[in-house]
């Protein structure tokens, strides 16, 4: 009988760790990044905490509580704040508030119908449809200032406003009609803005699926409803949000087209101009800030709604995807029972 040889185990090879390909990436986009980061800190970062600060203080001179002269900025915390809301002051404040939201719903709302109008055209193919697109990109190219200023132009007491309208308006007296006028011309001024948008969306929409909704038997409005609407719902809502952040800023059009110091269309922006102007710059500070968190709510709840839809379908999907593993799981276990002759009263046989 012969002794075999031990045999000699051979040492356990190291696992390599799996080298990720993402290593590294975070530092080399933190440097990459930086100087877009701190760009943007010196030009957004630095005046808000800039106008933060200015909010609590007050310059000028004024009189302090012994009736002495004070020059110079003096620390008021949140004074500036509360006198927002009080007396006269509060009751412009909230006309003014009341004038930033009436233009921001109204404006946007007829934009977002006229913009998708706009686009519909402009996705078409006819003769001309270079002519037609550029004429109606022509408002939007045209800066504010200008359109204020020919849009003044039409509402002049011998405008043409009057003239097809054969009656004396004066479009930029106190009244519905400087709010009427503001409306037009802000519409006439960024509605192609949002058909822009949405005719980009519209492109991107495969001629294959209006094709099959037609063999179906849908009409034109059956297949705007459920086919073009929610495909370029992604573009139209991008568009929208811009639009509304953009009116909750009005300031230019209305100080042009009607002017200043009007209660009819006075804003948040130009309130807080017309505080700067006249050296209060604190109160400016504080109307501009109360401004910025009104945008920046207004801004949250949009997404945050919008969003909400997308979030849900996503839960669901992933919750979905571990309800489908498990039951992959189940069913392979539940071959290799039967397979096996497992299964209660096979008796094996299969």
């Amino acid at each position: 009988m012969t002794a075999s040889a031990p045999v000699v185990e051979r040492p356990a090879k190291k696992e390599k760790r799996p080298t990720s390909f993402n290593e590294g990436t975070g530092r080399l986009a933190a440097i990459l990044l930086s100087p877009t980061l701190l760009v943007l800190g010196v030009v957004v970062l630095f005046p808000i905490i800039a106008a933060l600060r200015e909010s609590l203080f007050q310059s000028g001179q004024h009189l302090d509580a012994n009736g002495f002269v004070v020059q110079g900025s003096t620390f008021v915390g949140l004074e500036n704040y509360t006198d927002i809301f009080k007396g006269e002051t509060g009751h412009r404040f909230w006309n003014a508030f009341w004038n930033t939201t009436f233009f921001t719903v109204v404006c946007v709302a007829l934009e977002t119908v006229l913009g998708v109008a706009m686009a519909l055209i402009m996705h078409k193919a006819f003769k001309g449809r270079g002519i037609v697109r550029a004429s109606i990109l022509v408002p939007w190219a045209i800066p504010t200032v200008i359109s204020a200023l020919l849009w003044k132009w039409i509402f002049q007491a011998d405008g043409i406003a009057n003239t097809l309208l054969g009656t004396q308006v004066l479009w930029s007296t106190e009244g519905w009609q400087s709010k009427f006028s503001v409306v037009i011309a802000d519409t006439w001024k960024t509605a192609p803005f949002i058909g822009l948008l949405v005719l980009a969306g519209l492109q991107t929409i495969p001629a294959e699926v209006y094709e099959a909704a037609k063999v179906d038997g849908a009409n034109a409005w059956q297949a705007f409803l459920r086919i073009t609407m929610p495909l370029v719902k992604p573009a139209l809502l991008v568009a929208v949000l811009f639009r509304i952040l953009d009116t909750l800023r009005i300031f230019d059009l209305p100080f042009v087209l009607v002017g200043p110091h009007k209660d009819s269309v006075e804003t948040l922006s130009m309130l807080a101009y017309d505080e700067a102007l006249s050296v209060r710059y604190g109160p400016a500070a504080a109307y501009a800030t109360v401004l910025f968190v009104y945008v920046a709510v207004v801004a949250y709840l949009f997404v945050k709604t919008l969003g909400a839809d997308v979030i849900g379908e996503a839960r669901a999907s992933k919750s979905g995807g571990r309800r489908k593993k498990n039951g992959g799981s189940g069913t392979k276990a539940a071959r290799a029972a039967v397979a096996a002759g497992a299964a209660p009263g096979t008796g094996g046989n299969v």
